[in-house]
């Protein structure tokens, strides 16, 4: 979803609830659930990396490819995590299902799963803008959310094939059924309550995004971010001492801020320390997203705290107390980040090679 809070609400309505009727404690599928949630801001595509883009001027293509890699590592570590856990605490488990369950799985969600491989693919293979990707994307998504999975619209419950349909009957059937329900998908009461929550969030980021702007251009012209600039390399510091103090910096402000406000504050200020001090303006985008991941858990402003507080009915203490050990494992992946740049790094490089960038 590119929201770490929305991811929460979206899986973690449904997961909880499994994982408990599964056997497992409840505590421990809301502290997995909060955490892997944070993963929505990270793996492309991103609101926060937007945001971030919009605030320095770097690519977002180039940010959403950064991110790539980290948030296939932060998912592979916290799934090593949960298997250990798991078998330590003699967890239940759940039969394999078989590689033909998998696949039938997979095949059904290919729909979504496109949408994927449509917005990175073409921004990745340089088809695309971010923008025109996102537009596609949209399109594609009211397509195969109306007619293949018909799961809203006038096509709703209507299945592909009935009981004893021949394979023509089939094909001449739904012809006709997407003919007649294309003109009524667009003004269907479910399609257009859909339409209208994508456009609550698109002003709300556009919104986001021209402040962003707005505040990064009067920085510059006033010259704040260079003085401050010029000060703190006056003092010395070496890279890995400022990356510290960054970390330090974002973590206290992720206590009391929303990601983007941190970021409309922070990344102007601290982008041009980071050029003068040769650190690469994509590998600290990375570090401030990994940043707003741990923001979105620590008390009091945690949005993804008071999701699963809501989601489970369970109060903010026990939230926290269900999330904290799992967010130790964050703040190493924190370290791991800001200190091995390439794993950040590697993916846009490589890419740039293959363009002929490079």
């Amino acid at each position: 979803s590119g929201s770490s809070p929305a991811t929460v609400a979206a899986i973690g309505t449904i997961v909880i609830a499994g994982m408990v009727k599964s056997g497992y404690p409840k505590e421990f599928a809301a502290g997995v659930i909060t955490n892997a949630g944070t993963l929505g801001i990270l793996i492309p595509p991103s609101i926060v990396m937007l945001v971030y883009a919009a605030a320095t001027e770097v690519s977002a293509a180039r940010m959403f490819m950064a991110g790539f890699i980290p948030g296939l590592m932060m998912g592979g570590l916290l799934m090593v995590a949960i298997y250990v856990v798991a078998r330590v605490k003699g967890l239940p488990s759940q039969p394999f299902p078989g590689f033909g369950k998998i696949a039938r799985s997979g095949a059904s969600a290919s729909g979504g799963i496109m949408l994927i491989v449509v917005v990175l693919g073409s921004i990745y293979g340089g088809i695309a803008s971010p923008t025109e990707a996102a537009a596609v994307s949209a399109i594609y998504a009211f397509l195969v959310s109306v007619f293949f999975y018909r799961d809203m619209g006038p096509l709703k419950q209507q299945p592909w094939r009935k009981a004893g349909e021949s394979i023509g009957g089939m094909l001449l059937r739904n012809s006709w059924i997407m003919a007649w329900g294309l003109p009524k998908s667009v003004t269907h009461p479910e399609v257009r309550k859909t339409v209208l929550d994508g456009a609550r969030v698109s002003i709300m980021l556009l919104f986001i995004i021209a402040n962003a702007m707005l505040f990064a251009h009067v920085l510059t012209t006033e010259r704040i971010p260079h003085q401050i600039a010029e000060t703190i390399v006056g003092w010395g510091l070496e890279p890995w001492m400022f990356l510290i103090v960054v970390n330090i910096l974002l973590l206290i402000a992720g206590n009391f801020m929303e990601p983007s406000a941190i970021l409309l504050i922070m990344a102007p200020i601290l982008f041009p320390i980071a050029m003068k001090l040769g650190i690469d303006p994509i590998h600290l985008g990375i570090i401030m997203v990994v940043n707003m991941e741990i923001g979105m858990l620590t008390p009091p402003v945690g949005l993804n705290l008071f999701v699963t507080a809501g989601i489970t009915g369970e109060s903010m203490g026990w939230v926290i107390r269900s999330v904290l050990p799992w967010m130790l494992l964050l703040l190493a992946f924190l370290m791991m980040i800001t200190y091995i740049p390439q794993i950040s790094l590697f993916l846009p490089e490589y890419i740039d090679q293959l363009n002929g960038y490079k």
